[in-house]
């Protein structure tokens, strides 16, 4: 059985193998405990907030978390339904719990559960408290002698509210119901099914709304290979339709976003971030920090600059940007994950409020998605083309020799260009002669390599990418 580490965001295993109610019971109290040490929103506050995704026994793990914590004499708000990750992160704050405990395993394959811990604030704890849990996993939490409460409660109705408030919600309902936008979602079987229609109130063209814990045999994740219902039901409505056409795609626990515009094009973070920093601080006139992780797009920091926006780079996770959020006056913060989150919300990313603010930059500007990142193509001198492939190593060992090559013999030329500069920040990022760019990265809790390019074209990006992946192969 593997050891029971967080990663980028929590901690996930295979259900049943490394994933068990036994482990669950053992972390849950003990990340309640680190939690109520490392400071709450009220000192006399001992509530938890325990949630959970549409997962295979979800629910039940769910309970078994709430159960062990409310046995260590900790209040529990345990959900009674399915919901957004980012509902119980807001949960967290409005009620001024300890933290929230949620069972998910965002974007990962059917066969994996996971439980991710966030702080009274709002958002992801830094990985100093995810440490911390680790450190005690040998000393169980003890019985108390008083348990806890244990409520349930229902995270939709506060969630709704709060995301409504936060955009030009009338007009949005308005351009719907007179047809100037048609919206889609595909909501991938996971936490975000109904969402979009129950904040707004109208029609929405939804698939994989149903609960499918297998999820068609793919995973979760906004990548164009796991959306071929939503490309066809789209291009169906488009040979039928003059009007604007958006499509949102929300991973497993809804805290990650992708689009599809009218013509059927995939847009990602790389993509919408942009987007979504030009409408933020042009037509609703919000500033603050822009921060984007290492494997952001080169486009991001020449947007910021457009808007006078300064800019700070972070690892990949989005934990390492909820850390900065907490000090810092932040307009938007992105992974290219599709985890995006705002400094006029929690410090959490959130899909959902996403979809809102980008409805909202079609609805105020007349544009679809693509003709606004293209105007900002325009604007800032830069065009690109991005892509991402994951390649599965055998095993750890595997892994650990690749890391070895790269520290003790480093990379001077990639796809036949020199190499000039390597960022470590988080994995190996390589700047090329040619401006272009290729981080290779590990995943740190399974054999899995990621690998990412930036460059001129796609082409271009493909030459790198299929480069990367016979070094790893070969070398």
């Amino acid at each position: 059985m593997n050891p029971i580490k967080f990663g980028t965001d929590g901690w996930r295993g295979i259900i049943a193998d490394d994933f068990t109610f036994d482990r669950v019971a053992l972390v849950a109290p003990l990340a309640a405990q680190v939690l109520a040490q490392t400071g709450g929103n009220d000192a006399s506050s001992g509530t938890v907030i325990v949630g959970h995704d549409r997962r295979f026994l979800a629910e039940d793990f769910a309970k078994t978390a709430a159960v062990a914590v409310q046995n260590a004499g900790f209040d529990v708000l345990l959900t009674d339904t399915y919901a957004p990750t980012p509902a119980f992160s807001l949960a967290a704050k409005q009620l001024n719990a300890l933290g929230a405990i949620v069972l998910t395993a965002s974007h990962n394959p059917g066969a994996y559960l996971g439980l991710k811990v966030k702080g009274s604030f709002g958002g992801s704890v830094s990985p100093e408290v995810t440490q911390q849990i680790e450190a005690k996993l040998g000393n169980p939490v003890a019985l108390s002698a008083t348990p806890g409460k244990l409520e349930n409660f229902n995270p939709w109705p506060a969630y709704c509210k709060t995301l409504r408030e936060m955009v030009d919600i009338d007009g949005i309902k308005e351009a719907i119901a007179s047809n100037k936008i048609t919206v889609f979602v595909d909501a991938m079987h996971g936490a975000a099914a109904g969402g979009l229609a129950q904040i707004l109130e109208e029609t929405v063209h939804e698939v994989n709304s149903d609960r499918d814990p297998l999820f068609g045999g793919g995973a979760p994740e906004p990548l164009p290979r796991y959306l071929s219902q939503l490309f066809r039901v789209m291009r169906t409505h488009q040979r039928q339709s003059s009007g604007l056409s958006i499509g949102f795609v929300f991973d497993g626990d809804s805290d990650r976003i992708a689009a599809v515009d009218s013509s059927g094009n995939f847009l990602s973070s790389q993509i919408l971030v942009p987007i979504l920093i030009e409408h933020l601080a042009k037509r609703r006139g919000f500033t603050g920090e822009v921060i984007k992780t290492v494997s952001g797009s080169d486009i991001i920091p020449k947007i910021a600059k457009l808007y006078d926006l300064p800019l700070f780079e972070t690892p990949i996770g989005y934990k390492y940007i909820a850390d900065r959020m907490l000090t810092t006056q932040v307009l938007v913060g992105g992974e290219e994950s599709g985890g995006i989150g705002y400094g006029t919300h929690i410090p959490e990313r959130d899909a959902l409020l996403s979809a809102l603010y980008l409805l909202e930059a079609v609805v105020k500007s007349g544009e679809d998605l693509s003709q606004i990142y293209a105007r900002l193509q325009k604007e800032t001198g830069f065009t690109s083309a991005y892509d991402r492939i994951d390649l599965h190593l055998a095993n750890m060992d595997e892994r650990s020799r690749l890391v070895s090559l790269l520290e003790n013999q480093p990379l001077t030329k990639i796809a036949d260009k020199a190499v000039v500069d390597c960022n470590k920040v988080d994995g190996y990022k390589f700047r090329l002669a040619d401006g272009n760019w290729l981080l290779i990265r590990f995943s740190g809790t399974e054999p899995v390599l990621r690998l990412y390019s930036e460059a001129a074209t796609l082409k271009e990006v493909m030459q790198n990418l299929n480069w990367a992946k016979d070094w790893a192969q070969k070398g």
